[in-house]
């Protein structure tokens, strides 16, 4: 076995048990907004962190390089409150919960708390997955070396000629996404992976929030195109829907090794550089890296560099044992955990969602390229087959779900109604 592979197992197995107990981990990303339709006021967000320090009794976990907190914790639930990239999106990461009632609880405490301050001065939360006012927005990165570093590699799209990149490398400042991670087995992570990854076509349609008005691309999801079509997407191993389901863990981590590593950390500085696949990283010579500072330094590969290496798959075994599953738009304010009770009933519901996906007719009339699926059913206008092939598929799907949910009997079915709203059940 190669080393790379070796480091990459080592970082991304470690921490999986044989039997866990099923915990859910919630992060949810919101763009900030002025109501008065202007640029949103950083400095009305940076004063809200302030404020939530007593009026939430959060403690500060990170400052910016003028001091002030982009990281809050609650010492209790482990809930943190954070900027995500930029000072117009804020993020909830909850600390790891039983049920999805507890998430929604702690957030509708949070959200009262600070959709009354923002109030006090025009702004407020909104549940897009882009932030609606991006085009006036500075866009600029929160000043924390590892946001500089993401804004300053993204930027690198600049330079690469030929190539289908998008023109938005700032796009981090304004995508906002809902992501929920669960807890696997040694024995079911690549099962997980592999039926969700299935099923990114039906996502595609019931949870589409994010549609760009500064280009013509047919797509609801345009979070899917700022991913792939950026320097995150020069090897599409790296980013969004995997290419095929996997045999067994071999055959997963050499798709893991054809990953990026794009940035290293050396006495304290954060470097970063144009993507190396994993598998050929250790045996480059010397590493053409840039500074913070725009200066340009040669690095030498290191082993301690995969400490720190993030792939951006759509099911995206963590460094925790859980999977995340992080395809889903920030969703409308009144559907926020819809998407984290789906996962939820179909991972429990798990034996029998993989039996259904061997059979699914949806897939004999359209295929089995996950990717393409995907694409196809985040267009804004279906045909009249399109649309009825994906809503019997969803329909089944959310059936799965239900039934995921009702064996857990934690009284959770409810956060399928807005499903079930729009599929007319």
């Amino acid at each position: 076995m190669s080393r790379s592979i070796d480091l990459l197992k080592h970082r991304y197995l470690k921490n999986i048990k044989e039997n866990p107990e099923l915990f859910i981990g919630v992060e949810l990303e919101y763009p900030v907004v002025n109501l008065e339709g202007n640029a949103t006021d950083v400095e009305v967000i940076k004063d809200l962190f302030h404020y939530l320090l007593s009026a939430l009794d959060f403690t500060v976990e990170k400052v910016d390089d003028f001091g002030n907190p982009i990281q809050l914790v609650n010492p209790i639930s482990q809930d943190a409150i954070l900027f995500e990239v930029s000072y117009t999106t804020i993020e909830f990461a909850f600390g790891k919960v039983e049920t999805i009632q507890e998430v929604e609880n702690r957030f509708n405490n949070y959200m009262d708390v600070i959709q009354r301050k923002l109030g006090e001065s025009n702004h407020a939360i909104v549940g897009c997955g882009i932030h609606p006012n991006w085009d006036k927005n500075e866009n600029c990165p929160v000043a924390y070396p590892r946001y500089q570093m993401l804004m300053d590699y993204l930027s690198l799209s600049r330079n690469v000629t030929e190539s289908d990149l998008h023109h938005f490398p700032e796009y981090g400042a304004f995508i906002c996404g809902s992501q929920v991670q669960l807890d696997v087995s040694n024995s079911n992570y690549l099962r997980v992976i592999n039926a969700f990854t299935q099923i990114e076509g039906a996502k595609a349609y019931l949870f589409a929030n994010s549609e760009f008005s500064g280009e013509n691309w047919d797509t609801k999801i345009s979070r899917d195109i700022f991913w792939e079509e950026s320097m995150h997407g020069i090897y599409t191993e790296n980013v969004g829907v995997n290419a095929r389901l996997f045999n067994d863990e071999a055959d997963f981590f050499d798709y893991l090794d054809h990953s990026a590593i794009f940035t290293a950390e050396r006495d304290g500085q954060t470097y970063y550089f144009y993507p190396i696949q994993a598998r050929d990283y250790l045996t480059t010579p010397e590493i053409q890296a840039y500074a913070l500072s725009g200066d340009m330094v040669l690095i030498s590969p290191q082993e301690k560099d995969f400490e720190t290496h993030r792939s951006y798959q759509y099911q995206d075994l963590t460094t925790r044992g859980t999977v995340e599953f992080r395809s889903v738009c920030t969703q409308p304010l009144d559907r926020t955990f819809s998407s984290a009770a789906f996962h939820l009933g179909l991972l429990v519901n798990l034996d029998k969602l993989e039996a259904y996906l061997e059979t699914a007719p949806f897939f004999k009339e359209f295929g089995r390229d996950y990717k393409f699926l995907r694409r196809q059913f985040s267009k804004k206008k279906l045909t009249d087959e399109e649309e009825s092939t994906i809503i019997e598929f969803s329909k089944d799907l959310l059936l799965l779900a239900e039934e995921g949910l009702v064996m857990r009997n934690k009284q959770e079915m409810s956060y399928l109604q807005p499903l079930r709203d729009k599929l007319g059940l």
